[in-house]
């Protein structure tokens, strides 16, 4: 695996989330087509943390889900050559075996790891993990697809 060092510009240029939604700061290694492994430095001041929960902040699940589908979503952009700009998207399509062993909170890095396991036409499924150290925080089988978005970018908004 090629040790790289994707900052956050990099990774904007590759998924069209934006903050609050951004939840990749980093891609630490590639395998191209392969897998990847990306970083998310989870801090209080995450606009979850407010009403999740207020008195024992954790890091949502499906938000854990959402940070192992966009690294996921990198890998295949950079496996594609097809980028946001390009007019094309990857929508969740199912999720399989999803499973939580250990919450997230506040301070915690998180190491998403992101395998393609199948690729056919628009259709592409990974096999994801969380990771905070050497514990398993959530893991999961993705099914993505691939789609146009069909319209133009609007001016003024990235």
């Amino acid at each position: 695996m090629d040790k790289i060092n994707f900052d956050i510009r990099d990774i904007m240029g590759l998924l069209p989330h934006r903050y609050p939604f951004l939840l990749v700061d980093r891609i630490i290694s590639h395998e191209p087509g392969v897998s990847i492994v990306g970083i998310k430095n989870v801090t209080y001041n995450e606009p979850f943390f407010v009403g999740h929960f207020p008195t024992l902040p954790t890091m949502p699940g499906v938000l854990m889900l959402e940070a192992l589908a966009q690294v996921s979503g990198i890998l295949a952009a950079l496996k594609s050559g097809l980028r946001p700009d390009n007019g094309m998207i990857i929508y969740f399509a199912g999720i399989d075996n999803a499973r939580f062993k250990r919450p997230v909170i506040p301070g915690d890095q998180v190491l998403l790891h992101a395998r393609l396991d199948k690729h056919k036409r628009d259709l592409w499924k990974f096999t994801t993990k969380a990771m905070v150290g050497d514990e398993l925080a959530c893991e999961a089988e993705m099914l993505c697809m691939l789609k146009g978005t069909n319209r133009a970018p609007t001016p003024g908004i990235e």
